[in-house]
């Protein structure tokens, strides 16, 4: 029999946590000693945005309905990221923590560890090192290489003496990182021999730099610098050194303290620094740890860009939990073997790698011959019925057909998350089935300190980004020109509004833009357009920024559509074009070469090149017809169909200017780059249908 103590408790803990139910009932739930209500939608709860006069609009998650979080809450004392580290140096002080496989004469072998008590001493150790050389606390360090051990321990070391770190995308350009730099006003810059040759081009144009530190660089081997330049190069192995030499007390920051400036490289404009305090990354850190659990045990491997939040955050969450954190060798094409090498059990990636992974497995079945694919699709269609049921599958299934496919990322993932754009939904179900583990996606920015919301474990449910992080609510703002309001049914629809303790302080030196993004009331507004799906689950389904108008005056969101394209077997990129002087889109798909030349071979077409197969008009006709079966497939509505397509060999990256540094299209320099092709194909659509274009 229950004691009156635990009914109390239970009492408390109903009206706290709201009854999950998948079948999402709308109820109202109080509790007779409060004066609190809440009301439950499943995964979210909803409350009034105002107490007397709103309505019932603001979405939180059910985890933590009546307070945002703002901290751990099995650790309130970690306030800032130094708190952060300096936990996990103490607790896990000879745990491995950062693991290489890269040696000092530039081979490669297996993984070799830094324990977070090694890490922590080489965080001191930089630290006082750069205070030798005169920085104060605030001042912007700069960090100009890709993933490596050393990054953290820099960024660590900022933590530990107030400096703000400033990332530097390696792949930004020149014109870019010497923008940021003036911009920011950087005094020290960490870079590797490769950056430093780029920033030597422009060393008289960066007068704040006063400090420049080669990872990886030997002194002797290091340019001499004019004197007139005021600046100092110095390997890191030697500014180590002078460091521990002279070892310097902490000079923690503040969480009200700038602990980092992100520069977004946005499709348009110059980039904008993105001010994320202390506490605005804890805060997100801390309301992810709610619904996500990592453990000492589990290894992590490092290779998504740490100048993008996504994985700026999962390194804070790593630390937080003492996960080891293995690096990739700086090669995305070698990634499949440090996978292999290095096992680890959490993954994390974005749509673009998972889409590859789900076409590369497909493809493999489908010319595996008839018996291998009867095999394999009785084992998925087996698993899948048990995953989506939340029962457990039938182990026979994987000895015999996934433990090979689980092998490819080292056989011992446990959680895969998804970010930076939408996941298919089918893609998302092939992971849970072939990989047999978690897959969770989520939705997040930047100016919110990374994620806005993500799914629940529990939740088998595919096609949305889960409810909010518990430390941020969520609204949806009417959009008229775009007929999305908070009053459609069966879902409200609207942009997505944010606000909570995650919320960045602003940009950089630039109040104009900050307020065009948030409100007087707080509310960040995101230039997302969302929905709310039955059990308080926030769905993208547009982008307010990037629509355009076709000819007849139907509004078109072309990355709705690209990534719909993005499932077809032939397409490996695809850019999605029209503009208000046409009435049907056009698209320039950059082709998978492996099933290009398959289908060919197939078809028993001839060619040269794939250049040439890409100009040949059966090569185009086919690659329409399975992107049409695939928007099909998908509901496309028929102005949502691109009606011409170019086919290109060469991908869309970071360094021809068509992509962001988190792999977006940009649009209005794909538009320039591709200009002649797209003219061709409306002059091409005009001579084979002139009526079509004038109306679709």
């Amino acid at each position: 029999m229950e004691s009156s103590a635990e009914r109390r408790l239970k009492a408390i803990q109903n009206h706290l946590v709201p009854f999950i139910d998948d079948r999402s009932l709308s109820f109202i739930r109080s509790n007779p000693t409060a004066g609190e209500f809440v009301q439950g939608q499943g995964f979210s709860v909803v409350l009034p945005e105002k107490l007397q006069t709103g309505k019932w609009n603001v979405y939180r998650s059910a985890r933590s309905p009546l307070k945002l979080v703002t901290g751990f809450p099995d650790h309130p004392e970690i306030a800032t990221l130094h708190d952060n580290f300096e936990h996990a140096v103490q607790t896990y002080q000879d745990y491995k923590y950062l693991g290489t496989r890269i040696r000092v004469d530039g081979t490669i072998g297996d993984y070799k560890w830094m324990t977070y008590g090694e890490a922590g001493t080489a965080r001191t150790a930089i630290g006082s090192g750069l205070h030798y050389y005169g920085l104060q606390p605030g001042a912007r360090v700069g960090l100009y290489f890709i993933n490596r051990p050393e990054w953290l321990i820099v960024d660590h070391a900022c933590s530990a003496y107030s400096y703000t770190s400033v990332p530097l995308y390696d792949t930004l350009g020149p014109d870019a990182v010497k923008y940021i730099v003036n911009h920011a006003d950087v005094q020290a810059i960490f870079c590797v021999p490769g950056t430093l040759n780029t920033l030597l081009t422009f060393l008289s144009e960066i007068p704040s730099v006063r400090l420049i530190v080669v990872v990886g660089g030997i002194d002797e081997h290091l340019p001499s610098l004019p004197s007139t330049t005021g600046m100092k190069l110095l390997s890191y192995t030697r500014l180590l050194s002078q460091g521990r030499s002279s070892m310097q007390p902490f000079c923690p920051p503040k969480p009200e303290d700038i602990a980092t400036i992100c520069y977004t490289s946005g499709t348009t404009g110059t980039p904008k620094g993105v001010v994320l305090s202390h506490a605005n990354l804890i805060a997100s850190v801390a309301g992810m740890t709610l619904s996500i659990k990592f453990y000492p045990s589990d290894i992590y491997i490092s290779y998504l860009p740490l100048a993008h939040i996504y994985e700026r955050a999962n390194q804070i969450t790593s630390a937080y939990y003492g996960v080891a954190v293995g690096f990739y060798q700086g090669d995305n094409l070698k990634l499949m073997d440090d996978l292999a090498t290095l096992r680890p059990t959490i993954f994390s990636s974005v749509p673009r790698l998972y889409n590859r992974i789900y076409a590369g497995i497909t493809n493999a079945v489908q010319t595996s011959g008839v018996l291998k694919q009867r095999l394999f699709n009785a084992a998925y269609n087996s698993k899948k019925q048990a995953v989506m049921n939340g029962r457990k599958p039938s182990p026979m299934w994987d000895r015999l057909v996934f433990n090979k496919i689980k092998d490819k990322l080292g056989g011992r993932v446990r959680l895969m998350t998804s970010g930076a754009s939408p996941l298919s939904p089918d893609v998302m179900e092939f992971l849970r089935v072939c990989f047999g583990c978690l897959v969770m996606e989520g939705y997040g920015m930047t100016e919110t300190s990374c994620v806005i919301s993500s799914m629940d474990d529990s939740d088998l449910l595919t096609g949305h980004v889960g409810s909010p992080n518990p430390a941020c609510e969520i609204k949806l703002v009417d959009v008229p020109e775009m007929s999305y309001t908070s009053e459609d049914r069966p879902h409200p629809r609207g942009e997505i509004c944010v606000r909570g303790p995650i919320i960045f302080e602003g940009y950089y030196k630039d109040e104009v833009q900050t307020r065009e993004v948030i409100d007087e009331d707080g509310w960040l507004h995101t230039g997302d357009i969302g929905l709310w799906l039955p059990g308080g689950r926030l769905k993208i389904i547009d982008r307010k920024k990037n629509i355009f108008k076709l000819a007849q005056g139907e509004y078109i969101a072309p990355e709705k559509i690209e990534n719909v394209y993005a499932k077809c077997k032939f397409v490996a990129q695809c850019f999605v074009y029209g503009d208000s002087f046409n009435s049907s889109l056009v698209a320039v798909v950059c082709v998978e070469p492996d099933v290009f030349k398959e289908w060919a071979s197939s078809e028993g077409i001839k060619y040269e090149s794939l250049g040439q197969l890409c100009n040949d008009p059966r090569a185009k006709a086919a690659v329409l017809a399975e992107m049409d079966a695939v928007g099909r497939e998908a509901q496309l509505r028929g102005f949502e169909f691109a009606k011409a397509v170019t086919l290109v060999i060469e991908p869309f990256t970071i360094e021809n200017g068509l992509l962001t540094p988190t792999f977006k299209v940009k649009r209005p320099q794909a538009k320039a780059y591709f200009a002649k092709a797209i003219s061709d194909m409306y002059n091409e659509l005009s001579t084979s249908d002139p009526a079509a274009q004038k109306s679709l």
